[in-house]
């Protein structure tokens, strides 16, 4: 009985270490994972990490090209590019996660609720799920936020709009699928209430696509976002924000100030393409056909 007790506690660790090791296998996701890490750290730490404050101007020093008291140099207004960069990863990736969270927890309820009950209520939430998908999802948040402001929460809020569909057909799916197994059939005879077979027995089965998608939902929360604040919909000055420095640094590489243009560019860059494949490998990863690989 305590050999027996000994593997059941054995056998988690065993399953974390299967994942974490084949996750290492794949090179490429797994230093997209550690850039990811260090953007969450250098953002989280940002008044610390960074070396001035991102709002102070230096009048010795504006339009400097990158040096060794300005690693990537200053903008119109002497401000530091590198400080102003990490105190916007703070924003994008806060922005990001809020809309992919809310997005991700409100399509869910409305997929697996839909996809269990069928009937009117299945076609009345698909309806309006088609209603939005309407829409290109771009100018769908270009709308909203034009309609209800552009301050963090409006920003957060139009995004995730744009996203819950996307969460709705993907619980909607896998409920239809899972609701007819064996353990569905039986929660319901022990007399389980619809609610616990939903959110106990049956959503958890839904998890890991929704991390799948949530992971690269991510990078196309980011790419929304900057992509508003260039165009004066997103973040306001004077609130850095990826997007909307590399559209003041647009403006600039006539007077042949690169770096301002270049450097938010590639943190978007970067940032989008380590969600983009830390999210195909943990599908690969999760996908049950896969897990004998």
């Amino acid at each position: 009985m305590e050999a027996a007790a000994d593997i059941a506690e054995a056998a988690p660790p065993a399953r974390g270490a299967r994942f974490w090791r084949r996750l290492r296998r794949n090179r490429l996701s797994f230093a997209a994972l550690w850039v990811l890490a260090a953007i969450a750290l250098a953002a989280l730490l940002a008044p610390w990490v960074a070396p001035f404050d991102p709002n102070l101007p230096d009048p010795e020093a504006p339009l400097a090209p990158p040096g060794w008291r300005h690693l990537l140099g200053t903008d119109l207004y002497g401000r530091d590019q590198l400080s102003r960069i990490i105190h916007a990863g703070r924003v994008n990736l806060l922005i990001a996660g809020g809309a992919t969270l809310g997005a991700l927890v409100l399509g869910a309820v409305l997929g697996a609720v839909a996809g269990y009950r069928g009937g009117w209520l299945d076609q009345v939430v698909m309806r309006a799920t088609d209603s939005i998908m309407a829409f290109p999802a771009f100018v769908l948040a270009m709308g909203i936020t034009a309609a209800i402001g552009n301050s963090l929460l409006n920003v957060a809020i139009a995004i995730g709009v744009t996203q819950v569909p996307s969460y709705v057909r993907l619980v909607r799916g896998e409920m239809l699928r899972v609701r007819e197994m064996e353990y569905a059939e039986a929660a319901r005879t022990v007399g389980n209430p619809d609610r616990r077979i939903v959110l106990v027995h049956l959503l958890p089965n839904c998890i890991p696509p929704l991390i799948v998608q949530a992971t690269l939902a991510m990078g196309y929360a980011i790419l929304t976002l900057a992509a508003l604040s260039y165009l004066g919909l997103g973040i306001r000055p004077p609130q850095s924000e990826w997007g909307q420095m590399t559209a003041e640094g647009a403006s600039e590489i006539v007077t042949g100030a690169w770096w301002l243009f270049l450097f938010p560019g590639l943190a978007i860059v970067v940032t989008v393409l380590a969600f983009n494949l830390l999210g195909d490998a943990l599908r690969d990863l999760l996908d049950p056909r896969m897990r004998g690989l």
